[in-house]
């Protein structure tokens, strides 16, 4: 083989690897160029049709996405069957941290909601219900990671 070829070759070599590099990379991004609006935060009182959805795993390991299950406007109405509304809100500052995918920010004191509410409330495995404020959070067992935020449910 000439020096020639075998330079040729290489570069067809590195040229089909970075094609499937870049096409690798485009299908990875296209759940986000989708839905370029799924980490906004809901207004109050508007709901979002996809949390009437079960939550659903990714077994990649990259992302898990666990939608509540019940919409903003369900879950107030729960709240306040059971006489769980007129909370105090977390401070501006603590409340911005809230969000999907980050770790329930430290100093948040766990409540105990009553047995029947909790049972109202859609489960997933390995998550559960906590109140942050007068949001209602699914977080992950153990780490704590915010699953999905349902925003002034306990206000």
């Amino acid at each position: 083989m000439t020096e020639t070829t075998h330079a040729r070759l290489k570069q067809g070599l590195v040229a089909v690897l970075m094609a499937g590099f870049i096409g690798l990379m485009t299908t990875l991004s296209l759940p986000v160029i989708a839905d370029p609006n799924r980490n906004k935060p809901e207004k109050a009182g508007q709901g979002n049709s996809d949390r009437d959805q079960p939550g659903t795993h990714s077994e990649s390991g990259l992302a898990v996405v666990i939608n509540a299950g019940i919409t903003v406007g369900d879950a107030r109405e729960l709240a306040r069957s059971h006489n769980l509304v007129g909370g105090k809100p977390l401070p501006p500052g603590i409340r911005k941290k809230l969000a999907r995918g980050k770790p329930l920010p430290p100093g948040i004191a766990k409540t105990r909601f009553p047995d029947d509410f909790y049972g109202q409330l859609p489960q997933h495995a390995g998550y559960e219900w906590q109140q942050a404020g007068v949001d209602l959070v699914l977080v992950a067992e153990g780490t704590l990671i915010i699953a999905d935020i349902l925003q002034d449910v306990f206000d």
